[in-house]
């Protein structure tokens, strides 16, 4: 854990994998969660979630919710960029939003907003994070507040452009 602040933290970088591949010749949906969680793995590492300290304090992270947003596709090969911004946080849970870019050419590929649960690995519940990571959480906040929003945050799925009720047919 490193006492920078960075807003967005901007560390992730991969390269979408040939078996990511699917029969569209471009990243399968699924391997978006698995890019994503890798993306993921880093930002708490960054927070001080850790390996070391979930295995010292018996903690792990729970992912209570997941949406992903796909805007552009990318293919074999494709370098990719990640960037992540903290949200929200409690005592328990962290609210955060990544954003996958390509990482040569620039463009946003897709989205992902996760809420993830602190849990004890004995009694397998939400419980609070220590003392350290809520205060490291804390100055994150302070500095990732003063981005803007994506608007992608707080998205719900469905059919914007839906037409209203239809009035009954047939005789009356």
């Amino acid at each position: 854990m490193t006492d920078d602040v960075a807003a967005p933290f901007d560390v992730y970088r991969d390269v979408v994998r040939p078996e990511w591949i699917d029969h569209n010749r471009h990243l399968n949906m699924g391997y978006y969660l698995v890019v994503f969680d890798l993306a993921t793995d880093e930002f708490l590492g960054w927070v001080g979630l850790d390996e070391e300290h979930r295995r010292d304090r018996q903690v792990t992270t729970f992912c209570l919710e997941a949406h992903v947003t796909y805007h552009r596709e990318v293919r074999a090969g494709d370098p990719l960029r990640f960037t992540t911004l903290l949200l929200a946080h409690d005592e328990k849970r962290i609210h955060y939003f990544h954003e996958m870019y390509h990482a040569r050419e620039g463009y946003l590929a897709a989205t992902n907003e996760l809420l993830s649960l602190h849990v004890s690995e004995r009694t397998r519940r939400g419980a609070p994070m220590a003392p350290e990571i809520l205060a490291r959480l804390a100055r994150i906040q302070k500095a990732h507040d003063a981005r803007p929003r994506p608007p992608q945050v707080g998205r719900t799925i469905g059919l914007t452009n839906r037409p209203g009720p239809r009035p009954p047919s047939g005789p009356r």
